[in-house]
This record gives structure tokens, sequence and C-alpha cells, in this order.
């Protein structure tokens, strides 16, 4: 890799070498500063093995490099023209709006050197019409010339194409003429006279998805995704932003520790945060940092992901005390930096009702790390499914640390079949899900938290250790002081206020919900508030009490209540007379057998 000329990016190495062609370089030195994805490409390129690359991810942000030991920040397409390939005769640039042009970076000497050598080998760029596949033949022409050109009259060239979804649309997308666009990149890709040339081509596009498979997928071709930036680089750029104002001026917060808050956002958005301060001359507080760093993710992420701002910790769970004891090691782990330590991700399981969401906020209040809730990310349009996925994914990986709740998760992941006429979909979706759960680099840094009634739908991939690893199977209530203490914390839940000994007598032990028990105290509290009162009363619980009916599913009921028995991983999570129970039927193997027998009555009703 190396410097433009006159660029002042004095720190980067030649990515082409004087010798003829890639693998000629037997090795590459490259500055510290230099991004992984870029040093990746340039790996990959010196390996002889590739020259088509498809950068894809946060491609529309900037990218810091340095110039003479400053960090400095550009575009996408001039980081690469200018950082990557700086030395190189010729650098172009396509998209449909601008045509074909040269790109030098920063550099006019090199803008002046680079537009006589393109008027030369290639045309008059000026008067080219910007039509793709006119001007996809002519730089198909170009490299076919460079290729059969003598040793010394070869260029060193890098074409550019940026949101290459136009130029290799994915197969519901494309025409012949959109084959045929995707074929001559594809001659590139797996050319192997251009391998041995100083010739590299470079396409961008946000969603790796709208990429024509046989173009992303190809192993001619390297797929590398740009992440959102990391500590450094946000550090680096709140400088820019400040520019020697005192901080204290505009923020509550010092540089560093906005930097530090700042996981999950992208340098554009990091500029909307401290400069909407600025400009509006309202201080970064606590309050305002939080509502904009929310909004700035969701906008990241599309609507895909939710914030969760817990409201409560394991303080306001009751029961499950070997499960919050394991719980709060956890989190005491995970403060620590234990992060070897830290399972990489948690099922809670259970009859519907008992809490499993309740308690997954709760986690995450204990945990002190942001939290969000996966949103509904299928789409029914070819392709989008995938690119909403991958979006996520990516937001989520420069968040870490971070809480991922799913909700309905048996639903939501899909599985590694597929099926049900959605084209593969669910197959693809499971597999970008279980790759990115399976990935111990983000052990500590991506916690997830599958929340289902029925374990028994959820992939065996996804529950095994290693991703979903700690199962916490949640029961309805049996103890009497349990349901009574139950009372008293969903009162609280609800903004009000219920003494303890104002919980008479409980009917239908065993079969009350932590959800059935939260809508007896919610009508006991409208029933008071009727009446006048400000918190609620012995008489209004007792009524709510004696008129309310439980569900009466009880088959359905019994399979998630002994699935969540089959799933559970520690036997100190199941209550004593439940532990007793599955010892007297003869184990678990037993109980599977239950669970079969229930699943065909209810298929035969």
């Amino acid at each position: 890799m190396s410097d433009a000329p006159d660029s002042g990016a004095s720190e980067a190495k030649r990515l082409a070498t004087a010798g003829d062609g890639a693998a000629a370089a037997s090795s590459v030195s490259l500055p510290a500063w230099f991004p992984r994805w870029a040093g990746t490409l340039a790996e990959l390129y010196f390996s002889g093995t590739t020259s088509s690359f498809l950068l894809h991810g946060n491609v529309f942000d900037l990218i810091r490099a340095e110039d003479d030991g400053k960090p400095v920040f550009l575009g996408l397409e001039d980081f690469v023209a200018e950082q990557l390939f700086g030395r190189w005769d010729l650098v172009l640039h396509y998209d449909l709006s601008r045509g074909l042009r040269v790109l030098p970076g920063r550099s006019e000497a090199r803008l002046r050197a680079m537009l006589a050598t393109a008027t030369k080998r290639v045309g008059d760029l000026a008067s080219l019409p910007k039509e793709l596949a006119t001007n996809l033949a002519l730089l198909d022409r170009f490299v076919m010339k460079n290729l059969v050109a003598k040793p010394e009259e070869r260029l060193s060239a890098a074409i550019i194409m940026s949101h290459a979804s136009f130029v290799a649309p994915r197969a519901d997308r494309a025409d012949e003429r959109a084959a045929r666009q995707l074929v001559t990149l594809l001659n590139w890709a797996t050319s192997p006279y251009v391998k041995r040339m100083n010739m590299a081509f470079v396409l961008i596009e946000p969603d790796r998805a709208q990429v024509a498979d046989r173009y992303a997928e190809n192993p001619h071709v390297a797929a590398i995704e740009v992440p959102l930036p990391d500590a450094g680089a946000r550090a680096d750029y709140l400088g820019e932003l400040a520019q020697g104002r005192d901080v204290a001026s505009f923020s509550e917060f010092t540089l560093p520790q906005i930097a530090d808050l700042t996981a999950g956002i992208s340098l554009t958005d990091l500029s909307v945060l401290v400069r909407s301060s600025i400009e509006a001359r309202r201080k970064l507080d606590r309050r305002r940092f939080q509502d904009l760093k929310k909004r700035l993710i969701e906008r990241q992420a599309q609507g895909l992901l939710e914030f969760v701002e817990p409201r409560w910790d394991l303080d306001m769970v009751v029961g499950h005390e070997a499960a919050k004891r394991r719980l709060r090691e956890d989190a005491d782990l995970l403060a620590k930096g234990r992060l070897a330590s830290v399972p990489m991700g948690y099922l809670f399981c259970g009859p519907v009702g008992t809490g499993k969401t309740f308690l997954a906020q709760c986690v995450a209040g204990s945990l002190g790390v942001p939290a969000v809730t996966l949103k509904n990310f299928r789409s029914k349009y070819v392709g989008e499914t995938e690119a909403n996925l991958q979006r996520v994914l990516s937001v989520l990986r420069g968040m870490g640390p971070v809480v991922v709740i799913v909700d309905e998760a048996d639903a939501m992941l899909g599985d590694r079949e597929g099926g049900g006429g959605d084209s593969g979909i669910s197959g693809r979706v499971f597999g970008m899900i279980a790759e990115q759960m399976g990935d111990t680099r983000y052990r500590g840094k991506i916690v997830w938290m599958l929340l289902t009634a029925r374990p028994d739908l959820l992939p065996i991939d996804l529950k095994r250790q290693g991703r979903a690893e700690v199962h916490i199977p949640l029961f309805y209530p049996t103890d009497e002081a349990e349901l009574r203490a139950m009372f008293v914390i969903m009162a609280k839940k609800l903004g009000t206020a219920l003494a303890p000994e104002d919980v008479g007598e409980i009917p239908h032990k065993g079969e009350l919900s932590g959800a059935d028990i939260e809508g007896i105290v919610g009508r006991a509290w409208r029933a008071s508030l009727l009446a006048g009162e400000d918190h609620i009363t012995k008489e209004a619980l007792a009524a709510s009490l004696a008129g309310f009916l439980p569900m009466t599913q009880s088959l359905e009921r019994e399979l998630q209540r002994l699935a969540a028995v089959i799933e559970c991983t520690d036997r100190e999570f199941l209550p004593v007379e439940l532990a007793a129970e599955v010892d007297a039927m003869g184990g678990r193997a037993k109980l599977q057998q239950r669970v079969t027998a229930i699943k065909q009555a209810l298929e035969a009703m």
C-alpha cells in the first residue's frame, strides 16, 4: 500500500511493488493504524490469489487514516484510492450518477497525472456517457489491452465501483444485460493473467445480500465487511469535532467517556451527536445522551433493534434462587472483564406467563450493559431478510458489550432445514445467527438471551454449548411465601404499593403464572383507584382473586413445563419438588416419552 504523490500519507506502504504482479511481493508491511479490514484486503491481494473484492457494511462512513502522524478521516472510496492504491498509475471509479472518473485521493498532482494517463489509455472520460454497459465494455477493453501490453507499458490500475447492487444485482432483479455485466466481473475475478499483474477490482455495497450470490460467494472474490469504528477511531474523531473547544461547554462527559459510551455508532452519527449539542447550545447530559444514542443506533439498524432500558435488576425477581445466584456471578465476572468465563448466551424457557421477558430485562439491569430486543427482520422481498439481519449483526458487533433479547426465539431464528416454501430463507437466517452466536471473539461482548415456551422447537445447534450455553427453566410458583412476595413485587412493578399482610388466601396454587398474578394485581389496583384509594386495598385484592379464572389449556401447559425440565442444563435450577418428580418418573428419558405422547394427542385434536 502506498501514498499518493504529495498526499502526505507517508506511513502507508505500497500495495504493489515494482515487480510484475501482486505475487511478486513476498510480504506486506502495514502501519499500526491500518484498519483490520484493509489489512485483510492487502494480505489477500499479496497472496496472489485474489484481485477482486466486495466491501460491504459500514461503507458510507468516514475511515480513519494518518497523515504525518496525525489522524485524518476519509470517505471509503478516497481511502481505498489513496491508502491502498496510493502509488498505482491509475485508479478509476464508476457509479451510475457520476459515470467513470479518475480517483486520485487528495493530491492535485496525482489528479493531473491520472487524467493524462486515462485520456491516453482509456479515452476522454468527460465525453463518455454514464450508462453502465458502455462503461463496463470500455473498462473490459482497457483490462484486455493492459494484459497484452509490453511489460514496460503495463499500468498498475485499480477499478472501484460504488453501489455494486446496481452493477451485479441479485438474481431476482437481473435480466440478460445484468447477466452480461456479472460475467464480465467474474471474468476479471477468475483470470489468472489479471492476478499476475498489478490490477485490482473493488466493488462497494452496504448490503452484501443485494449483490448477486454468484459474485459475492465466488471463491475468487473476497467479501470483506467494513465494521463500525472502534473506540480509538471514535476518540480521534471526537478530537477533530471538538476543535479545541472546552469540552465541558457542551458535554457533561469527557471525550474519552463519550468515545467509550458510543460503541455501535458510526463517525457520521457521532458528528450528529456532538454538533447538535454544540450548535443547539444544549449540554450533552446523561438523559440527552441516552436518547440520542438510542435514536442513532436504532436508525443505524433501520428500526430492526429496539433499546431496552431496564428499570429493574435481579432483586425484583422472586424465587429462582439458584438461577439468580448464577446470573449474579456472571454479571460480576463481566464487570471484572473476565470475558472468557462468561456464557455466550442463555436460554430462558418455561410455560407462558412465567416471566421470561421480565427475567431477561432484570438480568440486563444487573449486567449493567446496553440491552436490545431483536425485532422482526423478515421481509416478503427476496434478499431483504438476509440484508436486514446482516445489518443488525453488524451493529451488534460494533456495540459490544450488549445483551440481545430474542423473544419467541423458536419462531424468530429459523432452522437449518429451512423449508416452509420460503426459498431457503429460514435456513440462511439460521446459518447467519448460528455463526454469530458461536463466534467466540464476541464472548462477553454479545450476550444472547433466547426466550421461548417451546425449547423443543428451537434447533439443537443454537442450544448447544458454545452458543446458548446456560438453560434456565421457569415454572409457576407453588410456595405460599413465594406467591405472596410475587403479589407485592407486581404491585411495585405497576407503580403502586401492596402490604404483604393484605394478601389473603391464594386459590389456584401451582396454576398461577407471573402474568396471571400481574393481571390480578392490575385489576385490584384499578378497583382501588375507582374507590378513591392511593394503594391496593385488601378488599380489592380479595375480590380480584375470587373472580379470577386461570387458563384451562392443561395439555399445552404441561408440554411447555416438561420441555423446560428436559432442556435444563443445571439440576440446581429445578425446584426441589420438581426434581423429585423427575426422579420418580424415571428421569428425563421418561419425560421425553411423555412429551412425545402429548404432542401426538395435540396433533389428533
